[in-house]
């Protein structure tokens, strides 16, 4: 079995697969400050808990855009599997063509989505894709009907938002990202949630029209992200939602790399 790692700025997300299956996936709170071992026992308990022996994990994947925690990652993987993890690099061992100017500021997550969408969306049609990352950052990744990396945009997800009119604004109190029952508010909370989740669908209904028309105005679109299932039904900008598909991608490219 393959254990893939997705190191992110809010969560850690895991996930077990059998072949190309998925056994089970996780989610946990991305904490600067957690040890290897933390991180460890929390993975053990989690697979014991699913009856996934540890012996039963011969190969590990993990892509990080928490610099910090990236050896911290790796020292539990050879901790507690026995086995140092590939680690995705995007200008080396995914095997994209990247297009971006300066190929080393793509994140590795990103270009895990990208070569999942098009191994599993875009090959067969032969349209542009546009992967939509709905969460704390918002990003669009574009890849090429070639299969090739093009760019993308990167936009603040909803709740920095939030967190943002709440600190800047003193009599604006906190308020989490909800679809309100009207758009246009009642009350103060009632207008804030209304700016939050309308404007926030605007901006992916907008960006998601402007860089389709710049590609030739036929894509294949993909949302994932903790945000898809609550933006996605607002819309018809999105052929599928897939929540998986950077687990997926990660497990791509240590096939290609395995």
């Amino acid at each position: 079995m393959l254990l893939a790692i997705d190191v992110g700025n809010t969560n850690i997300v895991l996930g077990v697969f059998d072949k190309k299956a998925i056994v089970r996936s996780w989610r946990l709170l991305t904490l600067r400050e957690r040890t290897a071992d933390e991180v460890g026992l929390m993975i053990v308990g989690l697979l014991g808990h699913e009856g996934i022996a540890l012996a039963s994990i011969d190969a590990v994947v993990m892509a990080s855009v928490v610099p910090p925690l990236t050896p911290i990652m790796r020292g539990m993987t050879k901790r507690y599997f026995g086995r140092d993890p590939l680690v995705v690099e995007p200008m080396t061992n995914a095997g994209m063509p990247i297009l971006y100017e300066r190929p080393a500021e793509v994140g590795a997550d990103r270009i895990a989505n990208s070569v999942a969408a098009f191994e599993q969306y875009g090959r067969q049609r032969g349209l542009p894709l546009i992967i939509a990352d709905l969460g704390t950052a918002t990003t669009f990744d574009v890849v090429t009907a070639k299969g090739e990396y093009l760019g993308g945009v990167i936009c603040p997800g909803p709740q920095i938002s939030a967190d943002a009119l709440f600190q800047r604004a003193a009599r604006l109190p906190r308020v989490d990202v909800r679809k309100p029952p009207t758009v246009v508010g009642r009350t103060t909370i009632g207008a804030i949630e209304s700016g939050l989740f309308y404007g926030y669908l605007s901006m992916v209904e907008g960006l998601m029209r402007r860089i389709t028309d710049e590609l030739g105005g036929r894509v294949t679109s993909i949302a994932t992200g903790g945000l898809a299932p609550l933006i996605v039904p607002e819309t018809s900008m999105f052929d599928a939602v897939d929540l998986d598909i950077t687990l997926h991608g990660l497990r791509i490219i240590w096939e290609r790399n395995c």
